[in-house]
């Protein structure tokens, strides 16, 4: 008989009626954990913004810093190199992309209302042309309900400026305090770390450190490469097309694309934007963003670094969902990541005597059980 997990032998030896208590009992106090986890990081929301946006950035940044470590530079001068680094480049995008894209997103609110008429004249029309061949649908209360409720939002977001300008500040306040929190995150990461995962098991310890890192530098990376990709073809096609705004509509593509699933609603999102001016030029931008993603994500990508969660995409979604509600835009940013960690546990936890290992391609294991452990992973 093989060897199975001592917990896993008590909850079979239960009968259904003890099982269906433990769970009536277990779930209200997942439920209640969740409500008080979630009332602590709103209450201390900011700073936890800083501190996990720090340390995302100290994880990406510990790669060059790690790679000149190997080649015989001390890790606080290979920090201080790296940092500066970055901060010339975030410079360089703020004095050259940014200002051309705010221009363009103030002149985008000035003239979104003559393109909202202009897609309510292009419904009528429509509506024309469905009566006149014999259609009975009619075109124009839709185009009513359309219109009306966008009208009366940008008419809010031009008396709230003030409101916007004082969260503008806020925010920069924020970045400038997780910049030199990364920037002493990068120098002292590595016994900080280890000064964290020394309270787990010894047994676990590399393993889950392994998991944990592999995990976020799959996605990361993964989506760094596809967002960049994405919004750089995105906007030369965009200006070729010469579609209005195109530099800000190919960067809010592709910044959206850092999400999963964010990059299908830019799309759909910025069609419907050029579709109200034009409706040709729209479907024109439609199959193109469609095209240049579809061969980003399904060609290149798996080429570059294979599936890197192992997830299916509805737990992808839910996970999303989750990571909204629990941690607003940070809970997204590390949604996935975080659940494909939890999917790595519950999977050991199953099987405890496999080895898990986050690889480029999904999450293998190798055991003694292997048949039991594909449906396990294919769950």
């Amino acid at each position: 008989m093989p060897h199975r997990n001592k917990l896993w032998i008590w909850w079979e030896s239960l009968s259904p009626v003890s099982k269906a208590i433990l769970v009536a009992t277990f779930v209200p106090l997942v439920v209640l954990n969740a409500w008080a986890f979630s009332s602590i990081f709103s209450y201390f929301h900011s700073l936890l913004a800083i501190v996990v946006g720090a340390s995302l950035l100290t994880f990406l940044l510990n790669y060059p810093v790690s790679y000149m470590q190997q080649h015989g530079t001390t890790r606080g001068r290979a920090a201080i190199i790296v940092f500066l680094f970055t901060i010339s480049v975030l410079l360089a995008i703020g004095v050259t992309l940014v200002p051309l894209a705010l221009q363009q997103a103030q002149q985008l609110v000035i003239r979104l209302p003559d393109w909202i008429d202009s897609g309510q004249r292009q419904l009528i029309l429509l509506n024309d042309q469905i009566e006149k061949a014999g259609f009975p649908v009619s075109l124009d209360v839709l185009a009513d309900q359309i219109t009306s409720p966008v009208k009366t939002q940008l008419q809010r977001l031009a008396g709230d400026i003030l409101g916007l300008a004082v969260i503008t500040v806020t925010s920069l306040l924020d970045f400038l305090l997780t910049l030199v929190l990364t920037f002493y995150l990068l120098q002292h990461c590595d016994r900080l770390w280890e000064s964290l995962v020394e309270w787990l098991p010894d047994r676990i310890r590399d393993s889950f450190t392994e998991t944990l890192r592999l995990s976020f530098q799959n996605f990361f990376f993964s989506q760094l490469i596809s967002s960049t990709s994405m919004g750089f073809v995105l906007t030369v096609i965009f200006l070729t097309l010469r579609v209005p705004f195109g530099l800000l509509f190919g960067l809010t593509i592709g910044t959206m694309a850092l999400i999963p699933f964010g990059g299908s609603v830019g799309i759909a999102v910025v069609s419907l934007l050029v579709a109200l001016r034009d409706i040709g030029l729209g479907v024109e931008v439609l199959i193109a963003a469609l095209i240049v993603q579809q061969i980003i994500e399904n060609l290149i990508m798996p080429r570059v670094l294979g599936s890197f969660t192992g997830l299916n995409p509805v737990w992808v979604f839910i996970s999303i969902l989750m990571g909204a509600r629990v941690g607003g835009l940070l809970g997204v940013v590390v949604a996935v990541p975080i659940a494909v960690v939890v999917k790595s546990i519950l999977v050991s936890l199953r099987a405890p005597h496999s080895t898990i290992v986050v690889s480029g391609d999904a999450l293998t294991m190798s055991a003694s059980r292997s048949d039991e452990l594909s449906k396990v992973s294919e769950s």
